[in-house]
């Protein structure tokens, strides 16, 4: 097992994160999990660690949110996902990760910069369209698989809908419980797991809980207008976590 105080004095803080995130906001600030774990060991090495807590975080959001999501959505966006996490899977070894978030960065901000032209929380409800849906959760699922990075492409799809706050939030819990899920077996192939990684997975793992069930509380609590102002603010606040990342890492 892992035992460097400075691995646990941010692996501690981005599981945390990642479960108020995921429990209450459909992702969002979880994106900054991942890269807080690399900061003490290998990006693969944090992304395989975060994996088995993000299997227990989805059990508990599962209970959480049980029949809570919306199912015209689900069917096509699992369709994606799984996908994406076949392509992923396959192109691990060979995707620059610093390119892909500055990629998934650039499109996020983009994303929001466009919804505030159009009138911010305020602007229409978008109608689903099956390319787009397609697309993005194929898109989420491959960025998922490469660095548990899914979130923003899923929110680019699923907030121009303004769904209920907690149909939104349940729709990508069940998303990424099977998402999850499926990516084991790429992981597994790839040779990503091992006793040690695993071992520090299951001292983290008891955090998992406690951080979705803080961020059900909180979701519970905010307004609608709120919940989407935070949501999209998140996603302002991701995109550029994730272009700063991307163009240092391009830059090293």
């Amino acid at each position: 097992m892992i035992t460097d105080p400075f691995f646990f004095a941010v692996a501690i803080p981005a599981v945390l994160i990642m479960g108020v995130s995921k429990g209450g906001f459909g992702s969002g600030l979880g994106i900054m999990a991942t890269p807080l774990v690399a900061l003490a060991v290998p990006t693969p090495q944090a992304a395989a660690i975060m994996l088995p807590i993000l299997l227990v975080m989805d059990v508990t959001g599962l209970a959480a949110y049980r029949g809570t999501f919306h199912r015209k959505n689900l069917g096509l966006l699992l369709t994606g996902g799984v996908m994406g996490i076949a392509l992923g899977g396959l192109t691990f070894r060979y995707f620059s990760e610093p390119l892909i978030r500055v990629v998934l960065g650039a499109m996020a901000i983009a994303f929001v910069a466009h919804r505030l032209r159009l009138g911010g929380t305020s602007a229409p409800a978008v109608v689903p369209s099956r390319a787009k849906g397609l697309f993005w959760s194929t898109v989420s699922g491959l960025t998922s698989t490469i660095a548990h990075a899914g979130g923003p492409p899923l929110s680019v799809y699923l907030l121009p809908q303004k769904l209920d706050k907690a149909i939104l939030v349940g729709t990508t819990v069940v998303f990424f419980a099977v998402i999850n899920a499926v990516k084991l077996v790429p992981y597994l192939w790839l040779g990503l797991f091992d006793s040690r990684n695993l071992l520090t997975s299951l001292v983290l793992a008891p955090l998992a809980p406690f951080g979705i069930w803080l961020g059900v509380w909180l979701m519970r609590r905010l307004s609608q207008e709120l919940f989407y102002r935070i949501a999209y603010t998140m996603l302002v606040v991701v995109g550029a976590k994730l272009l700063w990342d991307g163009a240092r890492g391009l830059a090293a």
